[in-house]
């Protein structure tokens, strides 16, 4: 049957957001409002919201309200009725992807959206650094290196799994090879050491589909300890100077002290979305805008009512990952949907021990690997 126009432009609009993610504010946020507006048009259209309602559906709920629910009730006042903006925004696109029924051409040009605009944002991102615009190697709209690194490290999942598929093998192993040494580059300890991990994780997962992915693993984790072994990894040498400065954590230390004091002091509601800054002292503010941990941020911010629903949706998502694990003769998508989702669940919840994740440019490319591998994984 032939597809509509209604339907065309929705996955227009979605494309255009995955485009434009990591690259420009004005138009990811002008897509973003397209697709929501063209999806909820469409679905009244139809009639159909994507089948029953079901589990995964009030985890959503749950979570897209829980920053409003505790709000009203936050201990500091500032930005704790705008902040829950941003898990609206993510956690939409979540519950909508989920509940499309996408065929495999269309998932793979969402998937070559976000391969696409991750190598343009490289290139301006190289660009920036060798006209000594900038200094570190940052995605335009994702911002700090960190994050940038956060976002690179999912993406690198998504390439790790198409590769191990062995589906055009040598453009995989290029555009993964790029993206690994981008992560290095940003010199982000955490998303480098998540980012190796990442690779020998898929690897060990892809075993009973093949053997030569725990090769290539191990010839990659070979080649980075041969190169670091010769003193060629920034990061690393980075980390070493920071230990002989007896500060292997970068003052996280500190940081989590307030949070772990905010959340005893305010244990239910927390002390409000984004006002992490006002428990900090005064001079720290602009190092600590927040907690640099995923767990704390949250039960510091959100407490234990607004952090439940976060801890419940991470916990869902690796059960259903473990349940759901594709059988050894499942097609090529399947395992590639499976791996970017489990890229985005490990990197998030294991980066998330040392900064904070599931948030803005990088919340939404995680749910978003989250939604298409639920819709899929759903159909069959």
């Amino acid at each position: 049957m032939p597809v509509s126009w209604r339907r065309r432009a929705e996955l227009g609009a979605l494309i255009a957001l995955c485009f434009f993610l990591p690259l420009y504010e004005a138009p990811k946020g002008i897509a973003w409002l397209f697709y929501v507006v063209i999806w909820l048009a469409n679905r009244t259209h139809e009639r159909n919201f994507g089948g029953r309602w079901d589990g995964w559906d009030t985890l959503i709920a749950a979570w897209l309200v829980s920053g409003f629910v505790v709000a009203p009730f936050a201990a500091l006042h500032g930005n704790e009725w705008r902040a829950p903006l941003d898990i609206v925004r993510y956690g939409a696109v979540l519950w909508m992807v989920k509940r499309t029924r996408f065929d495999e051409r269309e998932i793979r040009m969402v998937l070559g959206s976000l391969l696409a605009s991750t190598l343009v944002g490289l290139a301006m991102g190289y660009e920036r650094i060798w006209t000594g615009k900038a200094e570190a190697l940052s995605l335009n709209s994702v911002g700090h290196v960190n994050h940038s690194a956060i976002y690179l490290a999912i993406i690198l999942g998504i390439c790790v799994a198409w590769l191990f598929t062995g589906e055009r093998w040598v453009l995989a192993g290029a555009i993964s090879a790029l993206i690994l040494v981008s992560v290095v580059v940003t010199e982000s300890r955490g998303a480098v050491g998540v980012a190796l991990a990442t690779v020998l994780f898929l690897a060990a997962a892809y075993w009973r589909r093949s053997r030569i992915p725990i090769l290539i693993a191990l010839g990659v984790a070979v080649a980075f300890g041969l190169i670091a072994a010769m003193g060629g990894v920034e990061v690393l040498e980075k980390h070493e100077a920071l230990v002989k400065a007896h500060n292997p954590l970068s003052f996280r230390q500190e940081v989590w002290h307030f949070a772990l004091a905010a959340w005893q002091q305010h244990p239910w509601f927390g002390v409000g979305m984004d006002n992490f800054a006002q428990v900090v002292d005064p001079s720290r503010r602009a190092l600590y805008p927040h907690g640099h941990n995923l767990y704390l941020n949250a039960l510091a911010e959100r407490g234990i009512i607004g952090a439940l629903p976060l801890f419940a949706v991470l916990i869902a998502w690796a059960l259903a990952l473990w349940r759901r694990f594709p059988a050894a003769a499942a097609p090529a998508l399947d395992w590639v949907l499976w791996g970017g989702a489990a890229t985005a669940l490990f990197v998030s919840a294991a980066v998330g021990v040392v900064n904070t994740t599931l948030h803005h440019e990088h919340g939404l490319l995680a749910v978003l690997l989250l939604g298409l591998w639920l819709a899929r994984s759903h159909r069959r």
